[in-house]
């Protein structure tokens, strides 16, 4: 089984268009030891021709030119992306559905009937591609019960509610429903080894640390290092939690979160804010989470389990 990790930051990319801190600067003029980077999105397979994608960023088209394996080429208009999953409804992670449009069949689509209904009405994505190919839609329970993907009949995929938040366009902003953000976890039916891949994420539970302790690689959330990291800098009055993040460092933070699980679990960080010092490779914070086992995500970055 193959995770590729298409995009590793979190919205906006890094470096972000219009931002001129310290990092972004700094990887634009080459100054500093850090990679660019698209926005969040991972595909899977287990034959490397036909793919899941979780989450279709903004970035999608450069994602796919990145990636060969997406374009199989068995025919004069193909693609090897066979079915989209959404974790949630947030704009990074749904407006590369638009850019899908041309094929010449429904998109299968998987998500929550919560997810469904912000993209169907505050943010009618499904709307607009009904105008175009259309989408075929299969709503995900989250009773953890396992999900069949069309065009991957191999692959097993069970999904985990999270506590995070619905994007700021929802009207449930403020009161998040189970199933606005999720966590997949996908099991490789040839071993029994599993990964959860969870970009989104305010609060590691017990439970969750018991599920991610069975895994072989867990891809989790690595948007802030601090909790106040977008106030200090000030690019914005919220703090990380307020955004649905839980940050690395500090007491009860993802660092602390991931240093409960095995040695045998391959720890891996996504969704990186363009603010977040762990985009420099030679940065303090880099070198704490090369202490503690924690790897950092790039773009083209090929996870197998």
């Amino acid at each position: 089984m193959r995770i590729r990790v298409l995009g590793s930051s979190a919205g906006g990319g890094f470096p972000q268009w219009n931002c001129n801190c310290p990092q972004c600067d700094g990887v634009r003029r080459g100054t500093l030891a850090a990679k660019a980077r698209t926005q969040s999105s991972i595909a899977i397979s287990d034959n490397s021709q036909d793919w899941l994608l979780v989450n279709a960023s903004p970035d999608i088209l450069q994602q796919i030119r990145a990636t060969p394996e997406l374009q199989p080429a068995r025919a004069i208009r193909d693609s090897g992306i066979a079915a989209v999953l959404l974790m949630d409804a947030q704009i990074d992670h749904v407006t590369g559905l638009l850019m899908l449009r041309e094929r010449k069949t429904p998109l299968p689509l998987l998500a929550t009937p919560e997810v469904f209904s912000d993209i169907g009405s505050g943010f009618p994505i499904t709307h607009i591609l009904s105008h175009y190919c259309g989408t075929a839609l299969q709503a995900l329970p989250i009773d953890g019960s396992t999900v069949q993907v069309p065009g991957l009949p191999s692959l097993q995929i069970q999904t985990v509610s999270l506590s995070s938040k619905p994007p700021p366009y929802s009207p449930f902003r403020g009161n998040p429903r189970a199933g606005d953000n999720i966590g997949l976890l996908i099991r490789n039916p040839a071993n029994g080894a599993k990964a959860f891949y969870a970009p989104g994420l305010a609060e590691v539970t017990p439970a969750l640390i018991t599920l991610m302790r069975e895994c072989a690689v867990v891809l989790v959330d690595g948007t802030f290092w601090t909790h106040d990291e977008m106030q200090r800098l000030g690019l914005s009055p919220k703090a990380a939690l307020d955004m649905g993040h839980l940050p690395q460092s500090g007491p009860g933070g993802m660092i602390e979160m991931l240093s409960r699980l095995p040695a045998s679990v391959r720890k891996i960080l996504i969704h990186i804010n363009n603010t977040n010092p762990i985009l420099v490779e030679d940065s303090p914070e880099r070198a704490l989470l090369t202490q503690h086992g924690i790897e950092v995500a790039h773009d083209g970055m090929d996870i197998a389990f």
